[in-house]
C-alpha cells in the first residue's frame, strides 16, 4: 500500500471543517465501538476474543475494523506473537490512554444525568406522541 505524502495546512486542527484531518480523526475516535474498545482496554492488555466478550453487542467484523482504525490512528497497539496457535495482543497507546481520560469524563457525566435525560425524554416522547 503507497501512502500519498499530504501537505499539512492551518485548517488541519478545525473539527469543524469537513476536510479537516481533525474532523477525520474525530469522527473515527467518536463512535460508541471505539469509545467502548478504549474503556473496556483501559491500563490492561486484552486479546481479541477478550475484548469482544467485554463489550457487549459488538460484532467480530466491527471489532475487527473499529481496532484497525484505532490502530491506524495509534491509539491501540496490536502485538503479534510467533506462536501456534498464533496470538495477538490489544493494548492503549500513551495517546489512547490520555483519550480514556474524556471516555471516563463522558461516562461519569452520563452516570451524572441519567435522570434528568431520562425525564426529558419522557416529556420529549409524551408531546410527540
Amino acid at each position: 500500500m503507497v501512502t500519498d505524502q499530504v501537505r499539512r495546512t492551518p485548517d488541519d486542527g478545525d473539527v469543524t471543517r469537513a476536510d479537516s484531518l481533525a474532523r477525520e480523526i474525530f469522527s473515527g475516535v467518536a463512535n460508541k465501538w471505539a469509545l467502548l474498545i478504549i474503556n473496556v482496554l483501559a491500563d490492561r492488555t486484552l486479546r481479541f476474543t477478550e475484548l469482544l466478550n467485554g463489550v457487549e453487542g459488538i460484532s467480530h467484523k466491527m471489532l475487527a475494523q473499529t481496532l484497525r482504525g484505532l490502530e491506524r490512528d495509534g491509539l491501540v497497539r496490536r502485538t503479534v506473537y510467533a506462536e501456534v496457535p498464533p496470538r495477538v495482543d490489544y493494548r492503549l497507546t500513551e495517546p489512547g490512554a490520555a483519550l480514556r481520560d474524556t471516555v471516563n469524563g463522558m461516562c461519569g457525566w452520563t452516570r451524572r444525568y441519567l435522570d434528568e435525560i431520562e425525564a426529558a425524554r419522557r416529556r420529549f416522547d409524551s408531546v410527540r406522541t
